[in-house]
């Protein structure tokens, strides 16, 4: 069924339900970019207004001035047929046809005959053709064959008298209004320079707001702002960009006193756990102290994970990374595993990301996958924006109703998998962390190898 039929059916069913499906197509069709939109605003009620001027035109001043040069034209002609039937001549009309030429400006000639040419082709649009024909019919009420078709100066008219025929050549512009596609030149012409003109004012207008919508898209991706950028255009497009750089600022000022803070917890943690170690290293090897000395070493990495998660890679620079090397290393781990791995790339190999912050991400889900399933498949899909990269297992999976769940901070799984070693359960918290850092997202799903299928999906 088409859209047109489709549209019919709900007009004569529900109006209200084929005007929504109409407005819903016309807004698929609609372009989705501010400037291709302002360009809109302005050239469609142009376009409509010289439509409506152009009709009005074409139907009053046009069609008017035609019909009355015509008529003048075939008053004349008749104003001839007249002399010829009512007054003596000579045998060549030699008089008619130096007052015809004179004073009325037409080339007349009687010739002996009765038979007309065919008629010819009429032109798909020809306004002197249609309306010179039917003076001619008003005012003459006589056989006659005419010829307005191409592009020459002249017409000829040629009227059937009892037993002669009346030939008569006109210029074109007598009869026809052959200087109005000048008005319509100058009216196409302007509008044309008004929207060069307006085109070159939107792009000053809309570039600033491209600049501003960049500088934010990096941010979001955590890479450096621009350093060109700096508040342009309009006031209301200044008053965005400031608060944008004001905003970033901020939030660059508050990861730099969470970054200090863990820093310093970090190192007066670590302290004292070393102190255990030191103590626990000059009591001696005994078999009391052994579970102490396991309780240290666990305390020391969930410490290391709980800070790796809280501190993040936000201060990494964006730089390439080749996801053959990336690739290799994972199969190198699936090695040492014991598993089954293979991979496949298809697109760029390089990409633009902060490097060691995208291997963890993709190293934590490779070992969780490598830890709890005996095969695994990982597939990179570069495209010209995003970057896909799929990872199948055949392990036991997560149960549907917790995958939502596993991504909160410290939610551990009582049984199938954890992505966390440790066991603190941070591995998907920190692998979706890093992924929206780069303005991605991380998603689960079944997969075909009845395991746990993760999506990585990253902007490049």
């Amino acid at each position: 069924m088409t859209l047109f039929s489709a549209f019919r059916r709900d007009i004569e069913r529900a109006p209200s339900a084929g005007w929504k499906r109409f407005t819903r197509w016309l807004r698929h069709q609609m372009p989705t970019g501010l400037y291709a939109r302002s360009l809109l605003i302005i050239i469609l009620p142009m376009v409509l207004l010289q439509a409506v001027v152009a009709f009005v035109f074409m139907e009053r001043h046009w069609q008017l001035v035609t019909q009355r040069l015509s008529m003048a034209v075939t008053r004349d002609i008749a104003a001839i047929i007249d002399l010829i039937e009512t007054y003596p001549q000579d045998d060549d009309y030699a008089e008619i046809t130096r007052i015809a030429r004179e004073r009325l400006e037409l080339i007349i000639s009687v010739e002996q005959g009765t038979t007309l040419p065919p008629p010819r082709s009429k032109p798909f649009f020809n306004i002197l053709d249609e309306i010179l024909s039917e003076e001619i019919v008003r005012q003459i009420r006589r056989p006659f064959w005419i010829d307005t078709v191409g592009e020459s100066k002249v017409v000829e008219i040629r009227i059937l008298l009892d037993n002669k025929i009346l030939r008569v050549y006109a210029r074109r512009n007598q009869a026809y209004a052959s200087n109005t596609h000048i008005f319509l030149l100058w009216m196409v012409g302007a509008s044309l320079v008004l929207i060069l003109i307006s085109i070159l004012f939107l792009r000053g207008q809309i570039r600033p707001i491209l600049a501003l919508a960049q500088a934010a898209e990096s941010f979001g991706k955590g890479q450096k702002m621009p350093e060109s950028f700096a508040p342009r255009g309009a006031d209301e497009v200044r008053r965005a960009g400031l608060a944008f750089i004001l905003m970033r600022e901020r939030i660059e000022r508050q990861i730099e006193q969470r970054t200090a803070m863990l820093t310093g917890v970090s190192h007066d943690l670590r302290t004292i756990l070393t102190r255990f170690k030191l103590q626990l290293a000059l009591a001696g090897d005994k078999p009391e102290l052994q579970g102490m000395g396991k309780d240290v070493e666990d305390m020391q990495t969930m410490l290391e994970g709980y800070l790796s998660f809280a501190r993040g890679d936000a201060e990494e620079d964006v730089g390439k990374l080749r996801l053959s090397d990336l690739i290799d290393r994972l199969s190198l781990e699936a090695e040492l595993h014991e598993r089954a791995f293979s991979s496949a790339i298809d697109g760029d190999d390089e990409i633009m990301v902060r490097p060691n912050a995208f291997t963890r991400l993709v190293g934590n889900v490779v070992s969780n996958a490598l830890r709890y399933a005996k095969t695994v498949h990982v597939e990179a899909r570069h495209r010209a924006k995003w970057l896909t990269i799929i990872v199948d297992d055949d392990g036991p999976g997560i149960p549907e109703n917790v995958r939502e769940d596993v991504f909160k901070p410290f939610f551990r799984l009582d049984e199938a998998r954890n992505l966390d070693a440790s066991g603190t359960g941070l591995g998907l918290a920190i692998a979706l962390d890093i992924a929206r850092s780069h303005g991605g997202n991380v998603t689960l799903s079944d997969s075909p190898l009845g395991g746990l299928r993760v999506t990585i999906r990253v902007p490049v």
